[in-house]
């Protein structure tokens, strides 16, 4: 069986595609769970370590604002470059990599000595895990068509809730441990035990992931066709719709459209995640440790169920823009609303909002992402995925920024201000997602067939 010798309805209908995405799914969704687990618990574990950094090592708010955002100036510099050394190296080496080197650095953060030791450790996190997450977009794009693409997003996405509800409450219980063996602060032990929780999955990723359908033993010989050839299918209608190419990726008006609305995404979700430890222990008067980091956890694991029955319900063009539009609106009234809690000092509501902006937020992810796979493939993909993912996360860099910034400009005691300025751009991003109407691909007119 070929693409050409097949109508695209048999192609997509096809009893041996479904199972071979089935085993796909069940083969590969793991691990990469697992990466970005650590990958994300990794990058926000800082929250816990703020208060403490700052009377261990003398690191003021504006010093650990700038540390906080600027690994994502690291990850901008090198995230174009990774996902084209990606498509050289393959993913499960080049994947490997990435997580074994940021796993490094991350514990060396528990040997940091001052303010300037801080943003350098940040900075080279950014640089050593850039490439991590556009580089599995990609990944997924050639292993799974569009019409299950963004279940299969929403699946890798549930690790952003399952680091933060674990990893909540295990960076807490790390750092009271820590805090009882003499000579060790706490927040060094959590650092560098979910360091090497990194390397440890870097380790197990080159085993586990598979470059490609055709390199699969776990596929029988027809289940590989089935797949190759629905792929290439897609391939084809996006080679003959989108931009080809390093350069014509990085110029194409698409691709910066989803870049400012992925940006716009971001300021929300590392707005939330940074200072989620110590805005829960503001809203329940108690000291940040293992019963914040329960508390902590409430909104992720919510974001679970959000994240995976979106995902699987947005098999759509219409209803992954109707869902993307109402949920960025939701994500920017809920941080308004976990402000305005806040300031009334009233936390049982103020959890409550914060629960429903993350379950908003991590539920808009994979539909963003079904944008831009279903027009860029080749070279275009890795610049255009990696331009997308690398100026849209400088809205980490700016979020912890544009929030101290706010809350000394108006010297806001409890910092509502600030968490009041982090919910005006999803309403900009649910403008441009409901505008993405007057967009047409040839790969969404595959999808709704």
């Amino acid at each position: 069986m070929s693409a050409a010798s097949t109508s695209t309805k048999e192609l997509l209908d096809s009893p041996i595609l479904k199972s071979a995405i089935s085993k796909a799914s069940f083969r590969l969704m793991p691990m990469l769970v697992i990466l970005y687990v650590v990958a994300f618990l990794d990058r926000t574990n800082v929250g816990f370590a703020e208060a403490a950094l700052g009377v261990d090592k003398g690191i003021t708010a504006g010093a650990y604002a700038l540390g906080a955002g600027i690994f994502f100036i690291g990850y901008a510099l090198f995230e174009i470059p990774s996902n084209l050394l990606l498509t050289k190296f393959g993913a499960k080496m080049w994947l490997a990599r990435i997580a074994i080197t940021w796993g490094i650095v991350s514990a060396c953060f528990a040997f940091v000595q001052g303010e300037t030791s801080f943003i350098i450790l940040r900075f080279l996190l950014g640089v050593t895990e850039a490439g991590l997450f556009p580089g599995v977009i990609m990944f997924l794009a050639a292993w799974f068509p569009n019409k299950v693409r963004v279940k299969m997003f929403a699946i890798f996405y549930l690790a952003q809730p399952l680091s933060q509800m674990l990893g909540a409450p295990l960076s807490g219980w790390l750092i009271n441990i820590g805090d009882q063996v003499p000579g060790v602060a706490g927040w060094q032990v959590m650092f560098f035990v979910e360091g090497s929780l990194a390397i440890l999955a870097g380790i197990a990723s080159f085993f586990f992931l598979i470059n490609s359908p055709q390199d699969a033993k776990f596929l029988s010989k027809e289940e590989k066709v089935a797949l190759t050839d629905v792929m290439a299918l897609e391939d084809t209608v996006k080679e003959e719709s989108g931009p080809q190419g390093v350069m014509a990726a990085m110029r194409n008006g698409r691709v910066w459209y989803f870049t400012i609305i992925y940006f716009c995404l971001q300021i929300a979700v590392y707005g939330v995640t940074f200072y989620l430890p110590q805005q829960v222990a503001q809203l329940t008067g108690q000291k940040v440790g293992f019963a914040v980091g329960l508390m902590a956890a409430i909104p992720w694991f919510f974001g679970i169920f959000a994240c995976y029955f979106v995902g699987k319900a947005a098999n759509t063009v219409v209803r992954r823009r109707i869902w993307g539009t109402a949920l960025f609106v939701s994500t920017g009234l809920c941080i308004f609303g976990s402000a305005w809690a806040g300031a009334n000092h009233l936390p049982a509501l103020g959890i409550i909002f914060i629960t429903l902006a993350v379950c908003s937020f991590l539920a808009i992810g994979p539909i963003c992402w079904s944008y831009p796979t279903a027009f860029l493939t080749g070279t275009a993909a890795a610049a255009g995925i990696g331009l997308i993912n690398s100026l849209g996360n400088l809205g980490g860099f700016v979020a912890p920024i544009l929030r101290t910034s706010v809350n000394e400009m108006t010297a806001s005691d409890t910092g509502t201000m600030g968490v009041y300025a982090l919910g005006v751009l999803p309403f900009l991003a649910a403008a441009m997602m409901f505008g993405t109407r007057a967009f047409s691909n040839k790969a969404d007119e595959l999808l709704d067939k």
